[in-house]
């Protein structure tokens, strides 16, 4: 399975080679403000398990991953200043260098057209024939 490691945990996530990638690419507590990050790696662990589980935030095991909104509070700020953009593209760039990543792209032109009441959307009022029409007269709209 792909969460049992070396470490025979079956919630830790990333192995220490994977960990060492990414711990320098995350934010420091230097000059922080307020009270400063704990375990980076368990908060990050939490965020990763999440999403691979697909579990509700308020379901990660507590003993394991710390409070969930500890761990929920720091996945929004980390996507709110761009860190995980950050996080990608260096680990992109890394494996792209190695020659890990087979860029070929396929492509396909085909188009599925659906009725317009399938889509969720309204259609602009000149292409119905215009607005609402009004069964008062002219005279006494004014």
């Amino acid at each position: 399975m792909w969460w049992v490691r070396s470490t025979g945990s079956r919630y830790r996530v990333f192995t220490d080679e994977q960990w060492e990638r990414i711990e320098p690419l995350l934010p420091s507590n230097s000059g922080r403000r307020g009270h400063p990050f704990g375990d980076n790696r368990r908060v990050v662990e939490g965020i990763a398990y999440r999403f691979r589980t697909g579990i509700p935030w308020r379901d990660l095991p507590r003993e394991q991953f710390g409070p969930w909104q500890t761990v929920w509070k720091r996945h929004r700020r980390y996507a709110g200043d761009g860190t995980w953009d950050r996080v990608l593209a260096q680990i992109l760039a890394e494996a792209d260098a190695a020659g890990k990543i087979n860029w070929a792209v396929s492509i396909d032109a085909t188009i599925a057209r659906a009725h317009q009441h399938a889509t969720n959307t309204t259609r602009p009022e000149q292409d119905t024939g215009g607005g609402i029409e009004s069964q008062e007269s002219a005279l006494a709209r004014g």
